[in-house]
């Protein structure tokens, strides 16, 4: 399947002093191919090969798995100009691709960044009980696709993307025989021996002396971020998890322990087992500099003849700067450069890019996207919003005031698509506006913030129910065009509500998983029509569903803190909650 879809999407790259080009040349330095695999299309793949690609050579095939909040194009990296992402200076997977084939001329070095539609391995695996035959499948698709005869896989991640890796041994009792190394860069939380992961990868590695693991973490149990500690166990992350592979394996594979500057190693089976784990002595969030300081690079030259021969260090400055390329003129990379102190999904900051210049108005967007299947409507609509195309006026969030001088803040109205002056307001899955939230720093609400925000919004409107097509997207710009007769001569950013039902987060959804759960829809006398109902599947929208993204962080005794650590904590949440501590989400 793969090797016909090669052919259809190529860009072919060429390095020079200037940078990265979309110009072919006879001799290009790169080429570079973006599809879709998995059976539902849920999962996107950037191959970038080198340019003199040659069949007779052996081939290294790379399969990176993006971290969590990532797409495949950040993950590759670009170099960071004004006004760019962030997210695009974190792990240069590319760029220490480049390096390493420049060192290593002997092989075709390939990557393929491989993204779930979720931006969450995690995510995507949870929604699939086949998983694991699923990863195994885009494994061999990717290597069959090549159509070279001598190919070896590496198998490697950065945060969430470990699961990647976890999902594949999950699919079957053997590592194929042509994977020959597996590498988790701080990334592997899920390790479980109920899984036989351990048993798995001891198998593997008996069976040919020139496979190896190898595993990047830092001593995690102990950091902070905003006085609170990030960790719900102290051993729940990486540092943890390598403590219990080194236990397992060292039963049947002595193991050595060892020290190299900052780092902790424990090394076996000559060298096919290696760890290396940061010590971490002030407490410090280390967890994308490890991938960022030549961490691919280390982890691909481990055990052969280039260890320590590749022209830096690990840990030391990036070897790979001079092959950092702007991204593509067609990659759209525009947000704020701030750089959260923690990295990954976990961060309560994070940008919400501009409005694109050509983006589509939401009358047009919401007939673009009228007639496609339910999955592909969803991915347009997370897709739009998540490059920017909605109203300025949902950018300026709303305080919202609570017992003991607490605050949140909270969109003055309903998710939209659009501009000020042509905006729809537009439902989703509880599965988007996860993605949507956490990409943007922010969180859904529960029932008791709903009735909050109901409470102090300037402009209160009637609920106006609708009984016919409720869930096609005509009948989503017919209730927004109601919407905004009813809310005529008030002034766009009022915090407004009443006019429809919140997707929100609740505990009973643990009870009942699969679920969407939606509350609110106030009539003028403060009654919500709709209680707390989770009777719909996940995956059921229709016109009355709005998303309210409110932001994750919010004041306490006059500190900033995380909503979720606040919903968690016994202390704090009846804050935010009605129905004790809260520690769910989609």
């Amino acid at each position: 399947m793969i090797a016909r879809v090669l052919a259809l999407v190529v860009v072919v790259l060429t390095i020079t002093t200037g940078g990265i080009g979309a110009t072919a040349t006879t001799r290009p330095t790169e080429q570079q191919r973006t599809f879709t695999t998995a059976p539902d299309g849920s999962v996107r793949v950037i191959l970038n090969t080198p340019g003199d690609f040659d069949p007779a050579r052996p081939t290294q095939l790379i399969i990176f798995a993006t971290p969590n909040g990532n797409t495949a194009e950040q993950t590759l990296g670009a170099r960071l100009e004004p006004g760019m992402d962030w997210h695009f200076d974190i792990q240069h997977v590319a760029a220490q691709v480049r390096k390493l084939r420049k060192v290593d001329p002997s092989r075709n070095i390939v990557v393929a960044c491989v993204q779930a539609d979720t931006k969450s391995w995690p995510a995507w695996r949870k929604a699939r009980p086949d998983h694991g035959a699923q990863i195994r499948a885009i494994v061999s698709e990717l290597s069959q696709g090549l159509q070279a005869p001598d190919i070896r896989i590496t198998l490697t991640g950065h945060s969430g993307g470990g699961s990647f890796i976890f999902g594949y041994l999950n699919g079957g009792e053997k590592i194929a025989e042509n994977v020959d190394r597996i590498a988790w860069l701080d990334a592997n939380y899920a390790y479980d021996e109920a899984e036989k992961h351990g048993t798995k990868l001891l198998a593997w590695l008996k069976g040919d002396a020139t496979r190896h693991l190898v595993i990047i973490a830092y001593d995690d149990s102990q950091i902070t971020l905003n006085g609170k500690p990030v960790l719900k166990t102290p051993m729940g992350g990486t540092f943890g998890s390598s403590k219990r592979m080194i236990e397992f394996l060292a039963k049947e594979a002595e193991l050595t322990k060892g020290e190299r500057g900052p780092f902790e190693t424990h090394s076996g089976m000559n060298g096919q087992i290696r760890f290396l784990i940061h010590t971490n002595p002030e407490k410090k969030i280390l967890h994308t500099v490890l991938v960022e300081r030549n961490g691919l690079l280390e982890a691909m030259t481990v055990g052969t003849p280039l260890e320590n021969k590749w022209g830096g260090e690990f840990w030391g400055p990036r070897a790979y700067a001079d092959f950092i390329t702007p991204a593509p003129a067609t990659q759209p990379v525009t947000a704020p450069a701030t750089r959260p102190a923690f990295a990954t999904t976990q961060s309560a900051a994070a940008a919400i890019p501009p409005r694109p210049p050509n983006a589509m108005g939401g009358k047009a967007f919401a007939e673009s996207i009228a007639d496609l299947p339910a999955k592909a409507r969803e991915n347009a609509i997370v897709a739009e919003i998540t490059r920017g195309n909605f109203p300025d006026f949902l950018r300026k969030f709303v305080t919202v005031r609570i017992a003991g001088g607490a605050t949140f803040d909270a969109m003055p109205d309903y998710l939209a698509i659009g501009s000020d002056a042509d905006f729809v307001r537009m439902p989703m899955t509880p599965q988007s506006a996860t993605i949507i939230a956490d990409a943007f720093g922010c969180a859904l609400p529960t029932r008791k913030m709903v009735d909050d925000i109901y409470a102090q919004a300037q402009v209160k409107l009637e609920p106006r129910p609708m009984t016919k097509d409720r869930e096609t997207v005509e009948t989503f710009v017919a209730h927004n065009d109601i919407i905004e007769s009813q809310r005529e001569g008030k002034p766009l950013g009022e915090l407004v509500a009443g006019h429809k039902k919140d997707v929100v987060v609740t505990n009973r959804l643990k009870e009942k998983p699969g679920k969407v759960a939606i509350y609110g829809w106030h009539k003028l006398d403060g009654k919500p029509i709709q209680p707390l109902y989770l009777g719909h599947v996940d995956w059921y929208v229709d016109y009355s569903h709005g998303v309210r993204l409110v932001k994750r962080e919010m004041q306490l005794d006059g500190k900033p803190i995380d909503v979720r650590e606040v919903l968690k904590d016994p202390r704090t949440a009846d804050l935010l909650s009605d129905e004790g501590p809260v520690d769910n989400s989609y």
